[in-house]
Order: structure tokens, then C-alpha cells, then sequence
């Protein structure tokens, strides 16, 4: 049974004081007052050790001695460079350089990514000091290591492939203009799409051929210089024309819009959370240790891609213990170029420590060693198309007797807020839905960044779901379900609106290649088979009951 109408205020009875005005305390602060927690403001400038804010824990519903919270820095420690602000993140951790590869040079976005992703891994901090119990931890946030976090797949891809593409500016990337005046972006991940498509529109073979890997790639490089002949096709060609063609081959065609066209869909949950099935017995299931809050918690993961491995590799940072559920002969990205150590370095960029295992869920044998795998977890993380947990017997109703505590934290795209006409609800296709590319807009064009800004926003969202959820199951003694997507990334991306920092460019110079970051975060980075990944966005330190 699924419970509705059950108050979903996870931190309901919990009182935060933050110190601090800077973006990424409004952001945490928002996050948390969404949870039901009360925000008591502190007086005076943060303090030397958070330049950027600090947000105490002053009272949770158990009441007694309460320690903990998170400070937020500009830079991790043992850096080697002092950023003060964003643009100085933006410049010294590689965003302003993967923003600009396609542009002709580094540029920095002109919204406050970083400290965004930094806010809501503040807020994450807290709940999971929360849901850990009694056992109090101070974190430590920098907005440079959530930098480093969105970062990390570019770095790993031009540390095994010893630089990749730098600048490109040949060709012509998304999006693209329609004859009568539409800007909009394609999307499809099927190469016979790709080939239905421009075949339709009277595309030349060869530039078809030349287009597929670049568009295919332009995840994992940031660039994505299209032959002259298909922007040109488009560009002579109506919109609906187009969008018919879409439609007919099954390519996503999406205009882009404007964030005041955007209607405001937000839900009355962040996460979606509600309560699921009827009482459980949770005392043994999770045993936290001082400095990991979520040491002892099990999760199982089934996602692909980036947001859902993210989401999962931010749970192990904070002590979880997490198992892929992957098909027979393993996730397909296993084996994507660059490889180090026989492994892709961008998938072990986001699935390193977590445990594998081969599951067939298209036979019953499969599905059944799949449901005694998931109710021994506290977690379930997937991020399968709606309806597709159901088929496999892993539905909420499914797994109510066998894993009456499990948390369910379904990692989705649209989440129902895409567009009419089904379009894969992938990175760029949200940007151009969801207002984003309109707040890149330089020189008033509009384009999405070729930078994955709402997959990784995204994936540290679906993680702080987990550990809201974790919250309200302590309060309810029941399962929880969560549900994100891509478009709450872009929601709060619009709601953050443009970059309220200063006008000048920082005097840092950018850096040019993604491996020089390692150099100035040194002691933010750990080698795998030679190439460096960053370390967990959060530091911890235990508290001494009665201190602060």
C-alpha cells in the first residue's frame, strides 16, 4: 500500500542557524525550509574557517544536545590557489573551460552553477546528520569540490586520453535555427534514428556518417562541431517540417524556451516523497559510525549514464555501502574509450567503490535473485523509464511484504513535465525545455552548454532525495518513495536565475586543460590506474557531545 496524504516534512522539528548570505546558504536554506526544517538567521559575517556560510544544527525532534552541520569554503582544503567567489571556481576548476571548448575559448556560465551544486550537497550534509541520529558530524563543503564534482568525467576522459579536444570551433553545433526562426535542439541515441532522420530531410551520406559520433560524443567532450550540411538542411526547413520528421524516425525535436514561458511546476515535495506500505521494523538495519553518517546503509543501484551513477557515488562518499545491479556481461559504458585499467575512465570517474553484480531481469531466475538482493537493502536507486520497476517486480507495491523499510528513490527525466511530442529526456533537451539555455544566452543567442549542467545537478539532487527520504522513514516507521528528475535540476537553476556576482571577469587565468586542475586541488583528487577522480565533495569531523 502506498500511503497519501502522510506529512512529508522530513526535518520537521529540526532548527538550523546559518550564517551567511552567499548563493549557496539561500540554496541550502530553501532545500532544508522544504524539508520543514526552521531557519534561525545568525548575526554577523561568517566565520574565517566557511567564508562562504555556515549552518548549525540547534534542535532535532529527539531533543538533548545537538552538534553538527556544514560550513561551506571557496576551496577544499590543501589547495594551492585561493578562489573568493564563483567566477573564480568557474576559472580555476575547469567549468569556464568546458562551457567555452565549443565557443572558441574558456567562458564562464553566466549562472552560479557551482555554488548551486554546492548549496543543495550543504543541505544533503545536514539531513544526513539528521537521519545518522545521534551521532554528530560537522561537514565541510566547498563550492571548488562541487566543481570538481561536475568536473570529474572531463578530467578522467582527458587524463586517459592524455588531453582530447581542447577548442573546437569547426562545424556548426547545436542548437540550430529553423527557416522560420525557431531555435531548438535533436536528440536521439539510436544511430538508425540518427541515419531515418537525416535521410528524410535529404542529408548527404557522408556528412550523416561524420555527424553520428560527434553528436553521439558531445557528452563526453563538450564539443560538438556538426558538418556545415545539417545545420544547413535545418536551417532551410520549417520547424513543423522538421518536428514531423522527428516524430516519423523517432528524433526528439524540442524548441528552446524562454524561463518566463516555463510554466511554474514545482511539487509540493522537492523529492516527491511518500510514505509506502505499513510499519517496519528499521532497528537493525542501519548502524552509522562517527564521520560517515550513511556507514552501514545498503543501497542498490540500477542507473546508467550520469545522474543515476552520481547520485549513487555521492551515497558511498557518505559512508553508504552501494551494489550495482548491471546486465549480463555489464554496463555497456564499462567498455566506452578512453579505457584505464581495461575500465571507461568516465565510468570509473562515477562508479568507483561500488560493489557489481550480473543480473538477468529479463528472466524470472533474474528477477528473483534481483528482489532478494533489494530487500536486504535500505535503498533501491534506479532510474528505468516509468513502469519498468513494475515489469521487473521491483514496484512499490511489489517489494511492500519482502522490504517493508526500503526506500525507493526513482531518478527520472521529465518526471511528466516534458515536452508534447516524446523527446529523450537527456541533458540538453532539458536545458532547451526547461529555460536554461536562455540563461546562457551571450550575445542574445540562446544555446544549452555542451557542459552536462542538469545531469550532474540532477544526480546531487536524486542524492539528497536518499537522505530526505531516510528522514521521513525514521519519522514514519515506513518505506518511503522518492521521485527526481532532470527538469527539478533546471527548476532550480531558473528559480537561481543569473549570476548576482560581480560584473569583471576574475583575474585568474582559466585553466585550458582539465588535467591542470588536479595541480591546483591536489589534495582534492585520488589516482585510479593513473588517472585522477575527486575525493568526496564533503569532509567530515566528528562531534564531541556538548561542544560546537
Amino acid at each position: 500500500m502506498i500511503t497519501d496524504g502522510t506529512p512529508m516534512a522530513p526535518l520537521a522539528g529540526v532548527v538550523v542557524r546559518a550564517i551567511g548570505d552567499t548563493t549557496p546558504v539561500r540554496v541550502a536554506l530553501d532545500r532544508l525550509r522544504a524539508a520543514g526544517c526552521d531557519v534561525v538567521r545568525g548575526e554577523g559575517p561568517p566565520p574565517a574557517s566557511a567564508p562562504a556560510g555556515r549552518i548549525e544544527l540547534l534542535a532535532t525532534p529527539e531533543g538533548g544536545p545537538v552538534e553538527g552541520g556544514c560550513d561551506l569554503t571557496w576551496a577544499p582544503p590543501g589547495s594551492t590557489v585561493a578562489p573568493e567567489d564563483e567566477q573564480d571556481v568557474q576559472a580555476l576548476c575547469g567549468l569556464a573551460h568546458l562551457h567555452g571548448r565549443s565557443l572558441g575559448g574558456a567562458r564562464p556560465l553566466p549562472i552560479d552553477y557551482a555554488s548551486v551544486c554546492a548549496g543543495v550537497l550543504a543541505s544533503q550534509a545536514v539531513m544526513a546528520a539528521v537521519s545518522a541520529g545521534p551521532v554528530g558530524t560537522r561537514s565541510t563543503v566547498s563550492v571548488a569540490g562541487a566543481a570538481l564534482s561536475a568536473a570529474a568525467p572531463y578530467i578522467a576522459e582527458s587524463a586517459a586520453s592524455e588531453g582530447g579536444p581542447s577548442t573546437v570551433v569547426d562545424g556548426t553545433r547545436p542548437p540550430f535555427r529553423s527557416l522560420d526562426g525557431v531555435v531548438f535542439e535533436i536528440e536521439t541515441l539510436d544511430p538508425e534514428a540518427w541515419l531515418r532522420f537525416w535521410t528524410a530531410l535529404g542529408a548527404p551520406t557522408a556528412a550523416i556518417a561524420s555527424g553520428w559520433p560527434l553528436f553521439q560524443r558531445r557528452f563526453a567532450t563538450a564539443v560538438c562541431p556538426l558538418p556545415d550540411e545539417l545545420s544547413g538542411i535545418l536551417a532551410s526547413t520549417r520547424f513543423d517540417r522538421t518536428r514531423a520528421v522527428g516524430l516519423d524516425t523517432g528524433v526528439g525535436v524540442v524548441a528552446l524556451r524562454p524561463p518566463g514561458s516555463v510554466p511554474d511546476a514545482r511539487p509540493v515535495s522537492p523529492w516527491r516523497l511518500r510514505g509506502v506500505g505499513g510499519p517496519a521494523d528499521l532497528r537493525s538495519r542501519w548502524a552509522p559510525r562517527e564521520g560517515a553518517p550513511l556507514a552501514g546503509l545498503r543501497v542498490v543501484e540500477a542507473t546508467n549514464r550520469i545522474q543515476g551513477p552520481l547520485a549513487g557515488l555521492l551515497l558511498s562518499f557518505l559512508g553508504a555501502d552501494v551494489v550495482r545491479m548491471e546486465p549480463p556481461g555489464g554496463d555497456p559504458m564499462r567498455g566506452v574509450p578512453p579505457l584505464a585499467g581495461g575500465v571507461s575512465a568516465r565510468f570509473t570517474a562515477l562508479n568507483r567503490g561500488k560493489d557489481a553484480v550480473e543480473i538477468d531481469l529479463a528472466s524470472w531466475e533474474g528477477r528473483e535473485s534481483a528482489t532478494a538482493l533489494v530487500a536486504e537493502a535500505d535503498v533501491l536507486l534506479y532510474n528505468w523509464p516509468p513502469g519498468r520497476a513494475e515489469r521487473f517486480g521491483l514496484g512499490m507495491e511489489d517489494l511492500a511484504e519482502r522490504a517493508p523499510g526500503l526506500v525507493h528513490a526513482h531518478v527520472d527525466g521529465w518526471v511528466d513535465e516534458g515536452p508534447e511530442d516524446p523527446v529523450p529526456a537527456t541533458d540538453f533537451p532539458v536545458q532547451a525545455h526547461g529555460g536554461i539555455a536562455h540563461l546562457l544566452a551571450e550575445g542574445g543567442r540562446p544555446a544549452p552548454s555542451l557542459l552536462t549542467l542538469t545531469d550532474v545537478l540532477g544526480g546531487i539532487i536524486a542524492a539528497e532525495a536518499v537522505t530526505a527520504a531516510l528522514a521521513l522513514r525514521s519519522r514514519l516507521g515506513t518505506g518511503v518513495g522518492a521521485r527526481t528528475g532532470l527538469v527539478d535540476a533546471a527548476r532550480l537553476l531558473r528559480e537561481v536565475g543569473r549570476a548576482t556576482g560581480r560584473e569583471e571577469p576574475s583575474v585568474l587565468v582559466p585553466v585550458e586543460d582539465p588535467r591542470c586542475v588536479v595541480d591546483l586541488f591536489p589534495d582534492s583528487f585520488t589516482t585510479i590506474d593513473g588517472v585522477p577522480h575527486p575525493r568526496s565533495p564533503w569532509t567530515s569531523t566528528p562531534m564531541e557531545v556538548g561542544r560546537r
